[in-house]
């Protein structure tokens, strides 16, 4: 064969199949250098590498090529580079001079990893974001570390010594409340269950009962969430729940990820989507209650995604979808909104409850006789929950700080200007 059938040939074989076959020669009787040039001229490679190959297999038993370790990126790097606002260069700054474990990493490598997280669907926060987040973190830890010593002294707190307080009902329900985004309660308020929040606990059940979907739904401010926390801060024997916290206008990889963190797994988030949908069906084989808030947000592909998880044969959960607005956006998914067993609309407080429920709301009103209330409610809060919420807590304030300052109609009035925009 001349030289220029053999460049022909050049890269027509692989290194496993060379290897092997100069391995089986060296078996044979020795491996000669006129072997592994020729061979050399069939990878398209040089006679010097064809010999490292060969000890490779003689010492290792190896004929393809040597896997190195990807870089990975951890928690803690992910976060520099949402603080550096997304610039690699400054992250890979920070894994120099940190050195512990990462030194020695070519900034190629480093962009390399952020581009495979990115396009496994991670999404780089915003830095108001991480800030708040971790500024968050840092006042829970500073909280449970005072609450470890008293006030003042360096012996631990009585409360800390009796261990954890018992709590009622009502209050394990106010609890829970007040812990939910957008729901700020007057300090010495009371959750009241109202007619809608039974409606709410019976949908609720409803889709429980069925492993179905239910919808709540109505106009902002009259107290659906409240409703909701009410309807689940006791579920049945075995049901768990778990509130998503939904970002404005989703993608469907923030959604999963949304979903992910809300049924609390362990270990990273995924980095390809398939492992995610799995470890999340898996969680959901057990009986569960998957509460989305602010479904109105959700674009038409995140309802589409939920009813995926929904429909899994694996899983075994309730869907709930609440939010003002959220019949509308189920509507746009007409399979989705078939398959919703309850919908339940959450109206204002009725005229006839509204004295009865916002006495037994806030001490404030209970003094207040029930014609005053029922002015209070055609001039201002007109049924609205959270307008009676937010009218508390000025009352209180300006009741607390304006000397001699009584409830009458004068200082309400004052009062009403501040709960609504200019006209």
């Amino acid at each position: 064969m001349g030289e220029w059938e053999l460049e022909g040939l050049a890269s027509s074989v692989s290194r496993p199949v060379l290897v092997g076959r100069l391995l089986e020669l060296d078996a044979a009787g020795g491996v000669t250098s006129a072997h592994v040039r020729a061979g050399a001229r069939l990878a398209g490679v040089h006679p010097r590498t064809v010999w490292r190959w060969v000890e490779a297999g003689r010492s290792e038993g190896r004929v393809e090529r040597r896997r190195r370790a990807r870089f990975e990126l951890s928690e803690q790097a992910w976060e520099v580079l949402a603080q550096a606002g997304g610039t690699v260069s400054v992250l890979y700054q920070h894994l120099e001079e940190c050195g512990n474990g990462d030194a020695g990493v070519s900034l190629a490598s480093v962009y390399r990893a952020v581009q495979r997280e990115l396009a496994a669907g991670r999404v780089l926060p915003d830095r108001a974001v991480v800030r708040r987040a971790r500024a968050e973190r840092e006042t829970r830890q500073a909280l449970a570390d005072l609450a470890v010593a008293g006030v003042g002294t360096g012996t631990p707190s009585a409360s800390a010594v009796a261990g954890p307080v018992e709590l009622t009902p009502a209050a394990r329900e106010a609890a829970l409340v007040a812990e939910a985004p957008g729901v700020v309660l007057p300090v010495g308020a009371q959750v009241v269950r109202t007619s809608s929040v039974r409606a709410v606990a019976e949908a609720v059940g409803q889709a429980m009962a069925a492993a179905g979907a239910a919808c709540v739904f109505g106009d902002a401010g009259r107290g659906k969430t409240v409703a909701l926390r009410m309807a689940l801060s006791d579920p049945p024997v075995g049901w768990g729940v778990s509130w998503v916290r939904v970002p404005v206008r989703p993608s469907v990889s923030e959604l999963r990820r949304a979903v992910f963190e809300a049924l609390v797994l362990p270990g990273r988030f995924p980095h390809r989507s398939a492992e995610a949908d799995e470890r999340i069906v898996g969680a959901l084989d057990v009986a569960r209650v998957l509460v989305v808030d602010e479904a109105q947000r959700l674009p038409v592909p995140c309802l589409e995604y939920l009813q995926s998880l929904w429909d899994h044969p694996q899983a075994r959960m309730a869907l709930v979808l609440c939010g003002a607005g959220s019949e509308r956006a189920v509507g746009r998914v007409p399979q989705l909104a078939s398959r919703v067993c309850a919908w339940q609309e959450v109206g204002r407080l009725a005229p006839g409850e509204v004295a009865a429920t916002v006495s037994a709301f806030h001490p404030l009103w209970a003094s207040v006789a029930g014609g005053e209330v029922a002015w209070i409610d055609q001039s201002c809060t007109h049924g609205v929950f959270r307008t009676w919420a937010a009218l508390t807590t000025h009352l209180q304030n300006a009741l607390l700080t304006v000397p001699d300052a009584t409830a009458d109609r004068a200082l309400l009035r004052r009062l009403f200007r501040r709960l609504s925009p200019p006209a």
